[in-house]
């Protein structure tokens, strides 16, 4: 591997134009499919095979009408007066009338409106039983607000007249109607203004279609940047991984978005490939920088052969650690779920792309940069033993220190981590909703008037449908209401519906509780255990498919980990030679993912310095965070792992044994793997105070997650155990070694051909100071 990588790198400087003109050639085709093409993202999340998305599907097929999303939106009176004011009523009574004049409005078109006077004797008594059959449960009282003496179709008065609620049908789910339907409602809404009412439009039809992503990251790239200059020392070189880390994500993003107008792609999937993409495009390119630039310092190599050493020994580490988080990516498609599915193997193609740049790309860019690779200067300074030598030092007391108290840090490092981990057993999941939204949002504002009003359950109604052979006549559905008002925390049972034949039958069923309350969700599990005679029960709605996601999403966590692992422990074995590290490795990572997970939940389900990452309101945790971030952290966790083991390794195949290894390959390792870190942190934290709630969570989760993975495990947990180990760290059981292939991740076997060889077109020409760093 190590010598294929070695050729590559020497091709792609000398071919540097063929190869720069190949990714600028890549980078418009995708703009120009871009162009036609235009992104087209969607913030609904569906799961089939759930109870909920199952009977949504039912509905689509036999009442297309009541598989629409719902939507409310609420009129509140000024101080000191009446919602059912006269001007008050009249203005709402004209929005209403506005708002179903849309076509994207389902309207009830039964006889109940009409005329009574064009109804027969025996219709016109059918549709008083089934009105009267439904009520609100206990002391709830549901007014119709009155234009004059008629009541306005579907709005309702809170007890005290101070607000009202108007409910409506969509015809489709919101992300499947025209453009610009539900601005059309919302504007036909606001209306009602005129009368000095105040209009709260609930979430789904506040939702928007733009860009996740803002001005924040760049936040991230700018601390990058600060760090690459000072690891690098150069503000030519500094550029070059954010310069190939743009192009990469630029191809890898790009393509996504692209490719969004044929597949159902949610709005967090390019972001999270937006993010990975930076991160790991900056840190493979530095990685290999570095290594470039310890060739010319240490060992006097030109540009040109330091350029395809660095791709054949740095380069092998990178392709190694992105193949760890592609394979980490790729296995989430053993869950099952479409969109998680998507989203992991588009973040896994743009890892890819951003192996394939940090290897053909850059150095054909080092081609253009040429002996600048290391600036004069420096060379005069490494050459002079001034602060070259002094550097490591840091790394090697730290080291030393760790290697000297290994059990106390072993200790010491679990039991952090550990207490860290505490919250995650108290973690909920669901998606985001209006009741966890900021306090300035219309639709919290929407949430928390409904809530005052008629009570927070009318936030997480839920669509009950009921089936039945023999049909529903105005006896059997107060049979039915009877039964569904006699569960536990029913606040109200609303008619929504009924098939042309009378088999199928929807009501709307509401909560005591809010949607993300668990007797909420126990009373979905209740309304589906009803036993009924010759009725079948079905529950859907938003509510109702979130808390089935959550399930699925939460029973998928396992299975996926054990895929995930022993996968990834394949590889770390083929690249380490041993089967300590790889386990060592693993059981860093479930410390490091259950201190995460904790953090996540201490934040943003029990709102610990939420101020100070800009939301004001505690909720449950993004219903698929655990099992992506378990994914990607995975992987980054992986790549450090990789990184740093790697080159003690290096120092101990170059005959540093045991705990000498462990330090020598530590202080070599130390600083770059320290800056990538450092990179990695900080572009994730960028997205942490991105507007996007997910957005938000997904970032945090990362940044936090390479923070403990990377400096509390990799850098201080990985060396004590290894120290502990000494030379046993690298035992292989003889029949495992020779029929496992000799990867030459560190290069050893290419520097001995070379060596051999007499060098390939240049040598070292002065023995080098110190050792090669990683």
């Amino acid at each position: 591997m190590s010598t294929l990588l070695y050729r590559l790198g020497r091709f792609a400087y000398r071919a540097k134009w063929r190869v720069l003109v190949v990714w600028i050639a890549v980078l418009a085709a995708v703009g120009v499919a871009l162009a036609l093409n235009p992104p087209q993202t969607s913030t609904e999340f569906r799961i089939d095979g759930t109870p909920a998305q199952d009977v949504l599907d039912q509905l689509a097929e036999e009442m297309p009408d009541a598989s629409g999303a719902s939507a409310s939106i609420v009129f509140t009176a000024p101080d000191g007066n009446r919602i059912d004011d006269p001007q008050a009523a009249a203005a709402i009574a004209d929005a209403v009338a506005q708002i179903n004049a849309s076509d994207s409005v389902v309207t009830d078109d039964a006889p109940s409106q009409s005329d009574p006077s064009e109804m027969s004797q025996e219709e016109a008594a059918a549709m008083q039983a089934m009105a009267d059959a439904f009520s609100p449960a206990g002391d709830l009282e549901l007014i119709p607000l009155l234009d004059g003496e008629a009541p306005v179709p579907g709005v309702i008065t809170s007890a005290d007249g101070s607000l009202a609620m108007l409910t409506v049908q969509l015809t489709d789910q919101v992300m499947e109607l025209p453009e610009g339907a539900t601005d059309e409602i919302v504007d036909a809404a606001a209306t009602a203004e005129s009368a000095g009412l105040t209009v709260l439009p609930s979430q789904s039809l506040t939702q928007t279609f733009e860009s996740p992503i803002g001005s924040n990251e760049i936040v991230g790239l700018v601390v990058a940047a600060v760090v690459l200059i000072i690891t690098l020392g150069s503000l030519v070189v500094a550029g070059l991984p954010l310069i190939t880390a743009l192009i990469g994500v630029g191809v890898g993003v790009g393509t996504a978005y692209a490719l969004s107008s044929m597949i159902a792609m949610t709005s967090v999937t390019p972001v999270l490939a937006l993010m990975i993409g930076l991160a790991v495009g900056i840190d493979y390119a530095l990685f290999i920088l570095n290594r470039a630039r310890r060739l010319v310092i240490d060992q006097g190599l030109s540009a040109y052969e330091a350029t395809g050493r660095a791709v054949g020994t740095a380069g092998s580490a990178v392709f190694f650690a992105g193949l760890t988080v592609i394979v980490a990516l790729s296995g989430l498609a053993v869950v099952g779920v479409e969109f998680l599915t998507i989203m992991a193997l588009i973040a896994a193609a743009t890892v890819a792309i951003a192996v394939v740049v940090a290897l053909t790309l850059l150095p054909a860019i080092l081609g253009f940069v040429g002996e600048r690779l290391v600036p004069t200067k420096q060379r005069r300074a490494a050459e002079a033993d001034t602060d070259e030598l002094e550097r490591p030092k840091l790394a090697t007391r730290w080291a030393s220190g760790l290697v000297r108290r290994k059990g106390l840090v072993t200790i010491g490092v679990v039991a952090l981590l550990g207490v860290i981990a505490v919250p995650f057993a108290s973690m909920q999941l669901n998606l985001p909703s209006a009741g966890t939204a900021n306090l300035d949002t219309v639709e919290r504002q929407s949430y928390d008037a409904i809530s005052e009003g008629f009570g927070e359950g009318f936030n997480a109604p839920l669509l009950v449908v009921a089936e039945s052979a023999d049909g529903f006549d105005p006896e059997a559905i107060t049979a039915l209401k009877d039964d569904l008002l006699a569960a536990d925390d029913v606040n109200a049972v609303i008619p929504s519906g009924q098939s042309e034949n009378g088999d199928l039958l929807t009501l709307t069923v509401v909560p005591v509780d809010g949607p993300n309350a668990e007797s909420t969700s126990e009373l979905v599990e209740e309304l589906r255990e009803l036993d009924l005679a010759g009725i079948d029960l079905g529950v859907t709605g938003v509510t109702a498919i979130n808390i089935d996601m959550s399930e699925v999403l939460s029973d998928a966590l396992i299975p996926y980990l054990a895929v995930i692992v022993a996968l990834s422990l394949i590889i770390l074995l083929l690249v380490f030679r041993s089967l300590f590290v790889p386990l060592t490795a693993t059981l860093g990572f479930v410390l490091s993912i259950a201190a995460t997970l904790g953090a996540t939940t201490a934040v943003f389900q029990w709102g610990w310095a939420k101020e100070l990452f800009g939301f004001d309101t505690p909720g449950p945790l993004l219903s698929f965070l655990p099992i992506i971030i378990t994914g990607i952290l995975y992987g980054l966790a992986m790549d450090y792992q990789v990184f740093l083991v790697s080159s003690m390794r290096e120092s101990h195949v170059h005959g540093h044994p045991g705990v000498k290894g462990v330090v020598h390959g530590y202080q070599l390792a130390a600083r770059v793997v320290v800056a990538a870190a450092i990179i990695m942190v900080s572009v994730f934290a960028g997205f942490i105070f991105a507007h996007d709630a997910m957005i938000k969570q997904i970032g945090f989760a990362l940044a936090i997650g390479i923070l403990f993975d990377a400096f509390v495990v990799r850098m201080t947990l990985i060396p004590a155990v290894m120290a502990i180990a000494g030379e046993k760290a690298w035992w292989l059981p003889r029949w495992l070694e020779k029929i496992l292939p000799n990867l030459d991740v560190e290069g050893d076997k290419l520097v001995r051909s070379l060596a051999e060889a007499g060098g390939a077109e240049e040598t070292a020409t002065h023995k080098p100071k110190h050792s090669i760093d990683a």
